[in-house]
């Protein structure tokens, strides 16, 4: 396809046409004949805007900088500096991709390309696979259209039309697409030069408005729709940014990323590993990870007691008869794996402990006096996750979760929920994660079946969680569709050092329990009255909460939780009986956080010194003791650190105080 070929430019106001008046943000108004377009008026404001805008936002509502306004409206400008200034810039960069794949390789069919976080892609149906040297190849192509400056032009099809001329085009995706727009909905065309594509919009009036702060950056594996029995396609990803400095910084921490992918250095440190034998998403903890599971409960037994909650047990299935009473099975199926048929009845793998929980409370009477209740269990789910969701511990289909439930009156609700924030919040600053914040999930309008349809009730629930999230003073954002069916959930949103964001774990107010397990206590009037119960897990799952932890670190975990905390070097065969002494003292040392005594190892291998303090630098081992005829005559122990700093030789009971301090305190001493 020729995208070369000229095209008329939009069309312009006539001089007699009505008048419109348009509101800008400062309040001012500006009168203009009806048909005028947002660049007109950008350059009726001045020269300098005229040529830094880039789109508009009419009504609130976002457009085109060439689209003729034809009621009074209210009109702000965006530029670059604007927030909403990338999303624009990788949208078209998404279509400047699929324009330069066309023309380098006839044949290939565009899917769907938008703009995501941090980049864009654009799925394709092609025969042939796209391999990584195809990449530069194609981005070269896209920096010669975006050089070109095409014209960009919308126009609206009937939708029959629309249909048969991308049928005749060989776009059988497009024309599916097509037909699926609801009735009343434009069927707006973008054209870029004489390329087009169906698109909601809105784009800049030309490509070379994109600049050339992008790059593509890999292919992988898509499904049309989503949906693992459609057509697979393959997806290629990019980034765009508003300039080069900003792609430079971008590309720099991808490359940090990559750096600390949990997977990759799962591997390296031997934390973890998974088996097709076993299954997909079905995580093998290997000695190395399991420290940092212990370690990960230990603190939340600590923290939990303190809390004055209790720990229970429950068993990994159970009929359906109870997932069908909490509703699970109702609105929840589709991520429970099939049932197990056990002397004619079906049992499911749990995916969620709240109704065993709940039966747990049920199972005695209580009065208003013993309220709150917390019980807590670090308890083992299992969901289903599709195949190409999984991603190493991040998203896997069975998980241990930090799981617990308060049972509380309604006057205590609000306390209840500032007390789980103020749980996450140390948890966060003990890890050093200095940027988190909450989202308020409630549900989609637009798709209310997937909820309970209990609307007062929802009302109520949402208005304490708000009130408790403002008395926090914790940051939060409110958002749609990621309520749970029974209530609305609160995530909290953590940032890594590189500036990932993920949803790392969640409080819910549930308010359907209440009925369905007929969860009540006894009041100071004698009567039954029904609980409120709050869902939480703050340190989320295991798996995804050690994920974070790995890449938060880089696999250099602080001392209370390195899986191999020490690692004792004799520098000779002569020292190895007082290398076996410290080794045996340190591990006998007493901890109080739990655990029993340090983890410390020897390396007796015949391997020279500076290679064994290499190999305990790979492992990221927090300490290497080197031990020769010196240390060994004078009881000490010559440090360094896993940084490659050397202390020095330093009293063996010295070094017994810091690491005993560290691994008590659960903070690093200073260097």
């Amino acid at each position: 396809m020729d995208w070369r070929k000229p095209v008329s430019a939009p069309h312009s106001a006539p001089p007699d046409a009505p008048r419109i008046s348009i509101t800008l943000p400062d309040g001012k108004t500006m009168t203009f004949a009806r048909g005028v377009s947002g660049a007109d008026v950008a350059a009726a404001i001045g020269p300098g805007l005229a040529k830094a805008a880039l789109a508009v936002e009419v009504n609130g509502c976002q457009s085109d900088l060439f689209r003729p306004l034809e009621n009074d409206a209210r009109l702000r400008i965006l530029t670059r500096k604007d927030p909403e200034a990338l999303k624009f810039i990788r949208h078209d960069a998404a279509h400047v991709l699929a324009m330069a794949v066309q023309e380098l390789y006839p044949g290939t069919q565009v899917t769907i390309g938008p703009a995501i976080d941090d980049g864009f892609y654009y799925d394709f149906a092609r025969a042939v696979p796209f391999t990584p040297d195809d990449l530069p190849k194609i981005e070269a192509k896209m920096h010669e259209i975006v050089d070109a400056d095409l014209p960009t032009r919308r126009e609206v099809w009937p939708r029959d039309a629309a249909i048969a001329h991308f049928e005749n085009m060989g776009e059988h995706y497009k024309a599916e697409l097509i037909r699926a727009i609801p009735d009343g909905e434009d069927v707006s065309i973008y054209f870029h030069g004489a390329w087009h594509d169906l698109c909601r919009g809105p784009h800049f009036a030309s490509t070379s408005r994109i600049g050339h702060a992008f790059k593509l950056t890999k292919i992988a594996g898509a499904y049309w729709r989503g949906d693992a029995n459609n057509a697979q396609l393959q997806r290629i990803y990019g980034t765009a940014w508003r300039d080069e400095k900003e792609l430079a910084a971008y590309l720099t921490r991808l490359e940090e990323a990559e750096k600390r992918d949990h997977r990759k250095i799962g591997r390296e440190l031997e934390l973890f590993t998974f088996s097709p034998e076993v299954g997909a998403g079905l995580p093998l903890w290997m000695p190395n990870g399991m420290v940092i599971r212990q370690e990960l409960e230990f603190l939340a037994l600590q923290e939990e007691r303190r809390d004055g909650y209790r720990r229970v047990a429950t068993p990994h299935i159970a009929k359906d008869a109870l997932y069908l009473r909490s509703r699970h099975l109702p609105y929840y199926a589709e991520d429970m794996y099939s049932p197990l048929d056990i002397d004619g009845e079906s049992y499911y793998l749990r995916p969620m402990n709240c109704p065993h929980h709940h039966l747990i409370y049920g199972a005695t009477r209580h009065s208003y006096r013993e309220l709150p209740m917390r019980i807590a269990e670090y308890a083992q789910d299992y969901r289903y996750e599709a195949s190409g969701g999984l991603s190493g511990l991040m998203r896997v289909r069975g998980f241990c979760q930090n799981d617990a439930h308060i049972y509380c009156r309604y006057d205590q609700a609000k306390d209840e929920f500032i007390r789980v924030m103020h749980l996450h919040a140390r948890y966060y600053d003990l890890m050093g994660i200095k940027e988190y914040y909450m989202r308020l999930s409630l549900p989609d309008t637009a798709n209310l079946q997937k909820y309970v349809d209990e609307p007062e009730k929802w009302l109520a629930a949402a208005d304490i969680i708000r009130a408790a999230m403002k008395e926090s003073g914790y940051p939060y954002v409110e958002a749609k569709g990621e309520a749970a069916f029974y209530g609305p959930k609160v995530d909290f949103m953590i940032k890594s050092v590189i500036g990932t964001e993920y949803a790392i774990s969640t409080n819910q107010l549930d308010f359907l329990a209440t009925q369905t397990f007929g969860l009540s206590y006894i009041g100071e009037d004698g009567k039954e009255h029904p609980v409120y119960v709050i869902h939480r897990a703050p340190l989320g799952s295991h798996e995804r909460f050690t994920a974070f932890l790995i890449e938060h670190y880089a696999g250099a975990f602080p001392v209370w939780l390195a899986p191999v905390q020490a690692r004792i070097v004799p520098i000779t065969d002569r020292v190895a009986d007082y290398a076996l002494k410290v080794q045996e003292r340190l591990m006998a040392l007493p901890v109080t956080n739990g655990t029993a005594g340090l983890r410390v190892d020897i390396d007796l291998s015949a391997e020279r010194m500076q290679r064994k303090i290499r190999d305990a630098q790979n492992l990221k081992i927090p300490y290497m003791l080197v031990i020769g005829d010196k240390e060994a005559e004078a009881g000490a122990v010559a440090v360094r650190l896993r940084s490659g700093k050397d202390l020095g030789a330093i009293p063996l009971e010295s070094f017994m105080n810091r690491i005993k301090q560290e691994a008590e305190t659960r903070h690093d001493v200073a260097d």
